[in-house]
């Protein structure tokens, strides 16, 4: 290796340290980001943070006492919902802090 490509490798080094201090600080904001989701025309809602974390769940009373199927059904649907938008939010604020570079998922310990 000669002497020229030293100091390209440092500046790769010390990019590489500034993107994954970025994407860290990123991972700490997305705690304290949230997305919501609802299914039935809003009869059951769903947040999340960016995460992935369910941060709660309401059901509406007027559909408690009738189907369960159909009830439990839309909570799953809106907790899929909530998780999709979440992973959607981490992967453009991720992006967002690494100037859109395509790193794969991990690299920087997530």
């Amino acid at each position: 290796m000669s002497d020229s490509q030293i100091p390209d490798l440092r500046s790769l080094f010390e990019t590489a340290q500034r993107i994954q201090a970025q994407v860290g600080k990123v991972k700490d904001e997305l705690g304290s980001k949230s997305v919501e989701a609802e299914t039935g025309g809003g009869l059951v809602r769903c947040s999340a943070n960016g995460r992935g974390e369910i941060l709660s769940i309401t059901i509406d009373p007027a559909i408690m006492g009738g189907d369960k199927k159909m009830v439990e059904d839309l909570v799953v649907g809106a907790v899929n919902l909530a998780l999709e938008r979440s992973r959607q939010l981490a992967q453009d604020e991720l992006a967002r802090a690494t100037g859109g570079l395509g790193i794969p998922p991990g690299m920087f310990g997530g």
